[in-house]
């Protein structure tokens, strides 16, 4: 039995940000891990990748709602009987706790390291195709020269001056991911279409199917309808839409 391969698609552009912002963290941890100053390059990268991001004013007052929403949800479900109490108490701790630590930033978010002039320097370059090499950034150059030892606690301290984000980040998909249950769908002809309701807008959708079929979902969807086709990649060139039935399962995440 084949590991099933997950997409995960948003439908809307706050979810898209905080997915965005969760794979950049992935990537940051993956590269920090090894030694080698070629990975340090890219930890780095993927650190100015999500200070980038974070320059968006709203970015923090975003999440704070963000929490807010879901902590007011989650206080009308405490009235269910059955309801593990404890469980969502911690959620609810989570939730305010998480908050405080927002609203304790003063300004945007990431803020120390936009003002960090190595991290600036290296940022105007590394847009450029081949613009962060030792003659053109030297001082970035001897930094990926030092032990990796001084590299991963320098790159560590970064990471922990924006670490409400990443906290933040993954508490609210958590919650989205856990907000509903996978369900086992059938793509006819590879094509299948769902009409969603508008009064309980869907944040992101979760396609799981098993690689042994050699497809991908392409996915589209608006607040009325969900649309997913299944894709064959002939020999890496244009896409076709497959023929087959398609079974997948399907998790619909609402706040």
């Amino acid at each position: 039995m084949h590991t099933p391969l997950l997409f995960e698609h948003p439908l809307n552009e706050r979810t898209r940000t905080l997915l965005r912002i969760s794979r950049l963290f992935d990537q940051f941890e993956h590269h920090l891990e090894s030694e080698d100053p070629w990975q340090s390059r890219i930890a780095v990268q993927a650190l100015l990748d999500i200070v980038a991001i974070l320059s968006r004013a709203d970015i923090k007052t975003e999440m704070i709602k963000q929490l807010d929403q879901h902590a007011k949800s989650l206080e009308r479900v405490a009235l269910s009987p059955d309801v593990d109490q404890k469980r969502l108490q911690r959620v609810l701790d989570d939730l305010a706790r998480t908050g405080a630590r927002l609203h304790a930033v003063n300004g945007q978010l990431g803020n120390s390291l936009r003002k960090n002039e190595f991290l600036n320097g290296i940022a105007q370059r590394i847009t450029i195709p081949g613009g962060s090499f030792e003659f053109d950034l030297p001082q970035f150059h001897y930094w990926l020269s030092l032990p990796y030892t001084e590299r991963a606690r320098q790159l560590d301290r970064w990471r922990r001056e924006i670490s409400v984000v990443q906290d933040t980040v993954e508490l609210l998909l958590g919650l989205l991911r856990h907000s509903n249950l996978a369900r086992e769908q059938v793509a006819t002809q590879g094509t299948w279409q769902k009409s969603l309701d508008p009064q309980r807008p869907v944040e992101m959708i979760q396609v799981s199917i098993d690689p042994s079929m050699n497809l991908y979902p392409e996915i589209s969807g608006s607040k009325h309808r969900l649309h997913i086709r299944f894709l064959e990649s002939m020999e890496w060139e244009r896409p076709v839409a497959t023929q087959r039935d398609v079974p997948f399962r399907l998790k619909i995440c609402v706040v």
